[in-house]
């Protein structure tokens, strides 16, 4: 009968085992499989049932007839904690085998090291010796044994050849991945650890860029070779990979031979394409290895017909070597060595091409995140909204992404031509006849024929930090769109036919409703779906709702972000959103010609002078840096706009002259945010605005002259000192016209923060837009009492912000600033310890 005594209370209910019989009677009882079978159903429905269901549960199964009600409970409780356990076990055998890895993969990242520390011991000691005795200057044997074959054009005209320069790309792949053929340096701002995404190392002193990079990924080596060849898929810049031949090699390998190009980051630079050999092969312990290289700097590859916009570049000997992981998953190695003959552009725009950086940013970072991405997906760790699955998701962003890099290139296999110009070159205008034709989903498809025309331009900017450029166009769209413009382009997914702007007048409401769609693991890219509300002006369309829908990518707008790329990418959606909607690209492009050597992202905000000293145009505070101020960049614009035959001039017109108003906004809200501009700069922007530091003026007098107080102490002080203290001011300072429907014209450092806009976009929000119903009610209440005695009192309540959030405040003041003249020239608010709700 020994059997017949549990050691502790449920230790095996789920098997048949045995539980207490009574809380109190301290005997135990066998609980019988089919009680057992009976609870684990219910458990599998409600793991925490209420008493009235336990009570259910024993009237409705005659089988638990003997069980008292007290065990039942007892029962899901032990049920629920060995659930718990069993989970709580599963994650820490996952951390335990990460962190093995991570040590495993540390460890060989210190032995490379050691043998790279060595090495360099041994260089330095032959210097010392050459020094010391010239006639060794010619001795070469401390040079590197890992050369480049010389006949490698002639060995690829047959299946020997291509072997032979096979292994030769994986011996010297194998001593870039894991060995010290390229003096690797650590990526500044990378930091390895188990929760990094991987170690991310750059050259130092060899030809050409090459990047580095190795992680852990929750996926078998099979797999994440099949992603990474599929270079298209995750390399944004890849316009197109076609396999030319296929030869077999040994261990169940082959030999390819690739033609490839990519995409031109902007208008400035030609494209580059490469023709490579690419060799996939399995080593004695089971790793799998993917290496590539070139074969002749020009000759070869398709027929020059097809290339000639592409200038050829070289990609030294690079790939991927993956290792199982013991209890599953792999280790990545991902090894990136170009040379893509940056002679060949202007020099301002040589950085792009003579920084690896760039390069472990753009591609080999972004292939180990690629994979890392697919990796969550597939274990269920990543749940996207609206129900769609992540590939779709993912196709989105590749198709929002190709159609932008498709229109700024403009290639003429596309069908893209260059159209004329009205003399001034600072837009370019190119049609493509073919593009929306072939898109039957399309209802223009079954209209006149006609096309796309895209207007594009870049410009070099000058001290503005990338990440804020963007996050300001994504959040503030009125101040640079035109909603007759995002109506028109809309107006393609529509059964009517298309029509200039101008001829169906638009009123946008100001107001933007953004809906998160996907992000990827660490935020660099946002998949979103945008709402902007308008309404028709005509009369005979009345007040029908004219709301327009984009799908938007955003990339680089987090504050960690360190990519080298910062997108704002759109197009027009029917707001049924089905999986094959045709997609229009346009945006921004935002590429750093000057990386910041600490690699830190710029988590600047949004306003003009938060991070400034006031009165001083050249030395930034706070966040900002002198990297910030000396940061020069390239901004590349492109607008699509679909069109019919007999409309193409009309239409490339108004593409023109819309870009360059979009060009001129730019410019005004780049000056805005430079850290170069002080509050002086932001006040150019603002109409009517006084200078800041009579305004401030102002404001201290007049909240005096009405309450009878200061509101600064030292408030006699003029001129830049008040201003900052006002700026510095612990409560939310306003100010709005003195206007039949008020709107803001200046708001201190807390003021903008609490709205959750800047100077610039202030005059988007009025004073009634702020107040919910019982706000606006106590605001009018108190308007009499304001304008007879110069200052009213408001009680607390709720306002929003320019986001739409809801801040609380305990108290707010109002009162009249006074000009010169004695004259209203605004009224001023003061909200007493606000906070979002």
């Amino acid at each position: 009968m020994a059997a017949a005594v549990a050691m502790r209370s449920g230790s095996g209910s789920e098997g048949g085992g045995y539980d207490k019989a009574g809380m109190d009677s301290g005997k135990y009882v066998r609980y019988t499989p089919e009680q057992v079978e009976a609870l684990e159903r219910v458990y599998a429905e409600c793991p925490k049932p209420s008493s009235s269901r336990r009570q259910q549960l024993l009237r409705e199964c005659p089988i638990l007839a003997n069980i008292e009600p007290k065990q039942i409970k007892v029962w899901f409780q032990n049920r629920r904690c060995r659930d718990k356990q069993r989970k709580e076990a599963s994650r820490l055998q996952a951390v335990n085998r990460k962190l093995t890895a991570m040590n495993k993969l540390l460890m060989e990242e210190n032995e490379r090291l050691q043998k790279q520390v060595s090495q360099l011991v041994h260089e330095n000691a032959y210097m010392k010796q050459q020094l010391q005795n010239p006639s060794l200057a010619n001795d070469t044997s401390c040079e590197s044994n890992v050369t480049t074959p010389q006949n490698a054009l002639r060995d690829a005209s047959n299946p020997t050849g291509l072997l032979t320069i096979a292994e030769e790309t994986l011996a010297e792949f194998l001593s870039k991945a894991t060995g010290t053929a390229v003096d690797w340096v650590p990526m500044p701002g990378m930091k390895p650890g188990p929760d990094s995404f991987g170690i991310v190392a750059i050259s130092h002193g060899c030809r050409g860029v090459a990047a580095r990079a190795c992680g852990l990924v929750n996926l078998e080596p099979t797999k994440i070779v099949e992603i990474l060849k599929d270079r298209p898929s995750w390399f944004r810049d890849c316009r197109s990979l076609e396999v030319f031949t296929g030869v077999p090699a040994g261990n169940g390998g082959t030999i390819e031979l690739i033609y490839m190009q990519m995409y031109a980051p902007t208008t400035l630079v030609p494209a580059r394409d490469f023709w490579t050999l690419r060799y996939t092969t399995t080593m004695e312990d089971g790793s799998l290895v993917v290496c590539e290289r070139s074969l002749s700097g020009s000759g070869g590859g398709p027929s020059t017909a097809s290339a000639q916009q592409f200038v050829r570049a070289e990609m030294l000997p690079s790939g991927y070597l993956v290792r199982p992981c013991e209890g599953g998953g792999s280790i990545v190695h991902i090894v990136d060595h170009l040379d893509l003959e940056a002679w060949s552009v202007p020099e301002v725009l040589r950085p792009l091409y003579e920084s690896s950086r760039v390069v472990a940013q753009k591609m080999t970072t972004a292939a180990l995140r690629h994979i890392r991405q697919i990796a969550q997906e597939t274990s269920g760790e990543v749940v996207y909204a609206l129900g769609r699955q992540p590939a779709v998701l993912r196709t989105f962003s590749q198709r929002l992404s190709r159609g932008f890099n498709d229109a700024i290139s403009g290639f003429n296999d596309d069908g893209w031509s260059v159209m004329g110009g009205d003399g001034i070159e600072d837009v370019i205008i190119a049609c493509n006849s073919k593009k929306v034709r072939n898109t039957s989903t399309i209802a223009n498809a079954f209209g006149p024929p006609g096309g796309v025309i895209c207007a594009k331009a870049s410009m070099l900017l000058q001290s503005v930090p990338p990440a804020v450029l963007v996050r300001f166009l994504r959040e503030h769209r009125s101040e640079w769109a035109d909603y007759n413009f995002d109506a028109y382009s809309a107006s393609s997914l529509k059964t009517s036919s298309c029509s200039l702007p101008g001829l169906r007048p638009m009123r946008f409401s100001g107001s933007q409703i953004i809906m998160p769609l996907a992000h990827t693991v660490e935020n660099e890219e946002i998949l979103e779906v945008v709402r902007l509300e308008g309404q028709a002006l005509t009369h005979d369309d009345g007040l029908l709702s004219r709301d327009i829908h984009l799908l938007q990518l955003c990339t680089g707008i987090d504050e960690k972000s360190m990519g080298s790329c910062f997108q704002l990418v759109f197009a027009p959606i029917d707001e049924l959103f089905p999986d094959d909607a045709p997609l229009i690209s346009s945006g921004f492009r935002v590429i750093p010609l000057d990386m910041k050597t600490d690699g830190a992202p710029t988590g600047r905000t949004l306003d003009l002078a938060s991070s400034l000293e006031v009165g001083s145009t050249t030395q930034p505070t706070g966040d900002a840096t002198l990297d910030d101020c000396n940061l020069r960049s390239v901004l590349t614009i492109a607008f699509q706009f679909p069109y019919e035959m007999h409309l193409q001039d009309s239409v490339a017109t108004m593409a023109r002259q819309y870009v360059r108003s979009i060009v001129s906004s730019v410019q005004r809200v780049s000056m805005a945010i430079s850290p170069r501009s002080g509050l002086n700069a932001g006040q150019k922007i603002i109409s009517g605005f006084p200078e800041a530091p009579t305004l401030a003026r102002w404001i201290c007098q007049s909240y005096q002259f009405h309450l009878g107080v200061e509101l600064l102490r030292q408030a006699d002080d003029a001129g830049e000192l008040l201003l900052k203290m006002l700026w510095d001011y612990e409560d939310a300072i306003l100010c709005c016209s003195f206007k039949e429907k008020p709107v803001f014209t200046f708001a201190n450092e807390m003021g903008l923060n609490m709205l959750e806009t800047s100077l610039v976009a202030l005059q988007d929000l009025s004073l009634d837009k702020i107040f919910d119903e019982a706000g606006r009610k106590a605001l009018y209440n108190e308007i009499p009492k304001l304008m007879e005695q110069g200052y009213a009192y408001l009680p607390g309540g709720v306002c929003l912000s320019g986001m739409g959030r809801h801040v609380s405040f305990e108290q707010a003041v109002a009162w009249k600033v006074l000009g010169e003249d004695n004259s209203v020239h605004c009224l001023a608010f003061c909200f007493v310890n606000w906070s979002f709700v």
